[in-house]
């Protein structure tokens, strides 16, 4: 007796291939028959009415860290037909830490990945176990970050690391990838990140490659120098031997948009000269992150105390306008690419500052009576540093460059805040792909669009027989009507769940219909095995 059989589906198996009416039989979890028809009984049959049936679609960059385990729903994700996350990204982690530096830890997390839980992760291994014991409604896969190795170790000095130093970076890296992670991420725009020289950056991805790991980057600069940053991560993945995978490709700027095909062209050729590199994109013109991000690297460096007396004092003040108004080389300036008016607050901690969210900085230093820059410094000292924000930075055909390009899959990017005007690509990712870049734009066929969020990211993260429709495969599978889906959430209102998906199934079992998150929480917690072994569903190895 079958578990349960789909029948009148137009199945899009996640290979590219056009579409077909048929039938798909699952028991124990996976899919065991894909055919026109499908013989046996099932416990349960579901007629789909000729509504397309695909593999679940996989958010390759998250920061749901920490949200899987606030609330194993999960809902966000889910409902938008997402049935596995891939954590761990743009260097932030809740583990590696210690004693000492937990503190400085959470100060670097809890804008990104939100509320750090009371207990503490200090073994990597630790953090994947609580991911296992504490299932939720979708799979996961996890990176180890580079930003939390590295406060684990030095905190956020801003200085070369010693060789004792990597040399205990590479150790916490091995021990993380033999844990379970699949690979390691950089983020050479943040503090600490951005204070590692190529040396440290070398030696880590070399400890995650030795393993099979794979190298994720947010790459040092996104703008002005975008092609100088890409050439730099490459560059180090060649000499570790990782894969790279590059993180929310684009170009920040007004005057360096169209320069993003430059950047393809940049990826297209070392994947010629044999790098195996890759890269994801959200769906939108607009980014969020951390408004400290908005200045000079050195502002971040040292703890949270040090952070605070420099946004209070004068002459840091005078320092950091002056960098701003002068744009140091190396360094993004997002405020002097894009203008105050396209910085939005998007969350802040205290109820006090709670009607800023939604609104832009030109806006409120007006309100105030203040220049912009001094604005933005009082409020991060009013919010502890601790502030997140919309950057509307990017064009439309940028974007369409990126997701058309061979090498490209899609990854929400989206910060799981619990209060705020979060950006709406936390809710609306996966179905805004489908209804304004496909149904609207018509860069590509839907059955190419599935495969960008599917089989192409399950085989890029270890994700082992799951992104396919095909016998043996997991049954990860969504339910969805081409032409109804469509993501609701916006950047006024961005807590809006989509319409058009129907069912979703992670592992085989009902994880929510109609809109609605079931009570089953199905989901894995994937660990990649060593080397020698390849990715799997279960770490076997010692």
């Amino acid at each position: 007796m079958l578990d349960r059989k789909f029948v009148n589906a137009k199945i899009m198996d996640g290979t590219g291939a056009p579409w077909f009416r048929g039938e798909v039989a699952i028991s124990e979890g996976r899919i065991v028959d894909v055919g026109r028809t499908v013989a046996g009984e099932a416990a349960e049959t579901v007629d789909l009415g000729g509504r397309v049936l695909a593999p679940g679609f996989i958010d390759v960059h998250t920061h749901d860290d920490l949200a899987v385990l606030r609330d194993p729903t999960h809902a966000p994700k889910l409902l938008q037909g997402v049935t596995s996350v891939v954590l761990g990204n743009c260097g932030f982690g809740g583990s590696p830490s210690t004693p000492e530096r937990h503190e400085d830890l959470v100060r670097y997390v809890t804008p990104v990945l939100g509320p750090m839980p009371s207990g503490v992760w200090h073994e990597f291994g630790q953090y994947l176990d609580t991911l296992s014991t504490s299932p939720s409604s979708v799979n996961a896969v996890s990176q180890v970050a580079h930003g939390a190795v590295r406060i684990a170790v030095m905190g956020f000095e801003n200085r070369p690391a010693t060789t004792a130093e990597i040399e205990r970076m590479c150790a916490l890296v091995s021990e993380a990838m033999q844990a379970g992670a699949i690979g390691l991420s950089f983020g050479l725009l943040y503090a600490p990140g951005c204070y590692a020289d190529r040396r440290e950056l070398v030696a880590v991805a070399s400890a995650a490659a030795r393993a099979g790991g794979i190298l994720n980057c947010h790459i040092r600069t996104e703008g002005d120098t975008l092609l100088d940053s890409l050439t730099e991560v490459m560059d180090i993945a060649e000499a570790a031997g990782a894969p790279l995978h590059v993180s929310h490709l684009k170009v920040v700027g007004k005057r360096n948009w169209g320069t993003i095909g430059r950047a393809l062209d940049l990826i297209a050729d070392r994947r010629a000269r044999g790098l195996d590199v890759t890269c994801d994109i959200y769906t939108y013109t607009a980014g969020s992150s951390t408004l400290l991000s908005v200045l000079p690297p050195w502002v971040s460096a040292g703890g949270s105390a040090d952070v605070m007396a420099r946004l209070a004092d004068p002459a840091a003040r005078e320092r950091i306008r002056r960098d701003m108004e002068g744009n140091l080389p190396g360094w993004d300036n997002f405020a002097g690419m894009l203008g105050w008016d396209r910085v939005v607050i998007s969350g802040v901690e205290s109820e006090a500052n709670r009607r800023l969210e939604g609104v832009n900085i030109e806006t409120i230093a007006a309100e105030r009576g203040q220049q912009p820059i001094d604005c933005m410094l009082d409020i991060l000292l009013e919010e502890n540093a601790r502030v997140t924000m919309i950057l509307h930075q990017m064009s439309e055909e940028d974007v369409k460059a990126v997701l058309r390009s061979d090498f490209a899959m899609v990854g929400s990017d989206g910060i799981p805040l619990e209060t705020g005007k979060v950006h709406p690509r936390h809710y609306g990712t996966f179905p805004r792909m489908l209804a304004h870049y496909v149904r609207k734009e018509r860069i590509m066929s839907v059955e190419e669009a599935v495969r960008k969020m599917t089989s192409v990211s399950a085989r890029r993260f270890g994700l082992a027989q799951r992104g396919l429709i095909a016998e043996g495969a997991w049954a990860d599978l969504v339910v969805f009507d081409a032409e109804k889906i469509q993501d609701i959430a916006t950047f006024e209102d961005p807590r809006r769940y989509p319409a058009g998906l129907d069912g979703i199934y992670v592992n085989g079992r009902l994880a929510a219909q109609g809109g609605t998150p079931s009570a089953e929480r199905a989901g894995k917690l994937i660990r990649h095995r060593c080397a020698c072994c390849g990715p799997q569903d279960q770490l076997v190895c010692n």
